[in-house]
């Protein structure tokens, strides 16, 4: 593949330039690897998953179901018009404007950002449970002139508008589909057709800020292209989406992860999404015996609940590509879904910065404890802290370019995430004789104990073997005489009890399945994991617990 250090970028459609204008120094950014993907100079990613579609003959064809009602294609291109001629006229979004929406995942999230997206706008979509000050935190990075907000969520909203000097005007939305709040009130007798702004495909449409425990916010900054990029790459060629599928999943839409696999995936293909703005394992299982879900987004930990619930006689064999991301997949839960039903579960990896997976398994390349290789257009390697390569089956960082890349907003940790051209991405990995990847840690959450270098996810994978263990996070809490030691928070299994007598059972556990210097010497007992909206376990929040 054809390596490019920088993109000679097109012209832009934005007046307002910030974006552009806040792009890293062309020194800084990732080498792109854009030899399969070619788009026309001219692309608006909203028009493409909508008026597109219905012009493709899919407008009679479900494309979102949530809060009791299905909407067609053709329903949601003539509601994102409305919106958008409203977002125009009324409210004078003008192209490369930033745009906050502030929603739980439903259908009205989903039209005001395919709405926003229409007009030009560059969009940074939030969680419902972010307070005020978070808010303020992106707004004041991205300069954001305008929100939209679910009338359910806007006390927080409100309350960061009174001191913001950015925020020009917040817009409430109906987020149950009503259409009974200002924004639908100023789109209800508007056109259902509408003259998108004819983006550049370079230009910013989206701006997904990191997860992140610590630090300022860091903004990552996607063109239109890159959206496309991820449905014609990752969702074609591994998950082959069809017209036919329905998708559901856990992750929040304003998280890069689950904005693909609850949006754009389904909306590129004639698929449809089901959004649920309490994705709970329980109603998960609901949804998909209900609509007869074929493709599923979650963490491993909701899987797990979802295996149990088979067990009481949930039918989940609609599902034919149960997709893990976020946390890495331990062996025992992807061995105990292939033994109920079968088929694959596909574990990946990606992140907000690359936009989506881009290493994952596959159905007809899969296997326990290995996050497979990368998706095409994708490259990969395992590094030392220097950019050179390692020996298979060293840990070291994992280093990836392809058609997507990193591009913080006017931030000057961009030069710490790429290196030489390459991406790394902050995730310790070994590579094997052939080329497929095996998750370690977080390179943070590398134990180092008397010397040796222990993964926690490993100690988590051999611990979930035991039948009395429901759930489980490792971490490690300081030690005077090893440095660190491994410290294992176990969620005890229905049946089981807690106590010495089990901290033994399972420490003679993990000895006996993997090298015994990794065992846990301490094991403490939780009723819940902490775990963020998109299921990942906040293992920081184990680390600084009370001794």
């Amino acid at each position: 593949m054809t390596a490019q250090k920088i993109i000679d970028l097109g012209p832009s459609a934005h007046v307002d330039t910030f974006t552009r204008d806040n792009l890293p120094p062309a020194d800084q950014w990732p080498d792109i690897l854009l030899d399969r993907f070619n788009y026309p100079e001219r692309i608006n990613v909203g028009v493409e998953l909508t008026d597109a579609m219905v012009e493709r003959g899919f407008g009679d064809r479900t494309a979102l179901i949530g809060n009791g009602r299905r909407r067609t294609y053709k329903e949601l291109a003539d509601w994102t018009n409305r919106l958008a001629h409203a977002m125009v006229a009324d409210l004078g979004i003008r192209p490369g404007n930033r745009v906050l929406i502030r929603s739980a995942n439903n259908p009205a999230m989903v039209a005001v950002w395919l709405a926003a997206t229409k007009a030009g706008a560059v969009v940074v979509n939030t969680m419902p449970l972010l307070r005020a000050g978070e808010l303020t935190a992106i707004v004041d990075k991205a300069k954001i002139q305008f929100a939209f907000c679910d009338t359910r969520l806007m006390d927080e909203m409100a309350t960061c508008a009174k001191t913001s000097e950015y925020l020009e005007k917040v817009v409430g939305f109906d987020g149950t589909s009503n259409h009974d709040a200002e924004l639908d009130r100023l789109a209800l007798e508007k056109p259902v057709t509408f003259d998108a702004v004819d983006t550049g495909r370079d230009d910013v449409a989206l701006l997904g800020f990191t997860s992140g425990t610590t630090g300022a916010p860091k903004a990552t900054m996607h063109f239109h292209r890159d959206i496309l990029i991820i449905a014609d790459g990752y969702a074609k060629e591994v998950l082959n989406v069809t017209p036919e599928d329905v998708f559901v999943g856990s992750p929040p839409l304003a998280f890069t992860f689950g904005l693909g696999g609850l949006a754009v995936f389904p909306l590129r293909f004639g698929a449809a999404a089901t959004l649920l703005e309490n994705a709970s394992p329980p109603n998960m299982i609901d949804i998909i015996q209900k609509y007869k879900a074929t493709v599923s987004f979650t963490a491993p930990t909701a899987y797990r609940v979802m295996l149990r619930a088979m067990d009481e006689g949930a039918d989940l064999s609609s599902l034919r590509a149960a997709v893990s991301a976020g946390e890495t997949l331990p062996a025992p839960i992807y061995d105990e879904w292939i033994e109920k039903t079968g088929k694959p579960m596909l574990d990946g990896i990606g992140a907000t910065e690359m936009l989506h997976i881009f290493v994952t398994n596959r159905f007809d390349d899969h296997r326990p404890a290995c996050t497979g290789r990368p998706v095409t257009g994708y490259e990969a390697r395992v590094v030392d802290d220097e950019g050179n390569d390692v020996p298979p089956g060293t840990t070291g960082r994992l280093a990836v370019r392809g058609p997507t890349g990193c591009r913080y907003l006017a931030d000057e940790r961009q030069a710490g995430y790429v290196l030489d051209g390459w991406n790394i991405t902050g995730d310790a990995f070994t590579m094997d004789e052939d080329g497929y990847l095996h998750f370690a840690a977080r390179n943070d959450d590398m134990i180092i104990s008397s010397g040796y270098n222990i993964a926690g996810p490993e100690v988590e994978a051999a611990l979930l073997s035991h039948p009395a263990v429901a759930e489980c996070a490792v971490v490690g809490q300081p030690d005077e005489d090893r440095g660190s030691i491994v410290e294992a928070h176990v969620v005890v299994a229905e049946g089981h009890t807690a106590g010495e007598k089990l901290v033994k059972a399972l420490q003679e556990h993990v000895k006996a399945v993997i090298a015994p210097y990794k065992y846990p010497r301490s094991v403490r007992f939780i009723d819940a994991l902490p775990k963020t909206e998109t299921g990942k376990v906040q293992r920081f929040r184990l680390k600084r617990a009370p001794r």
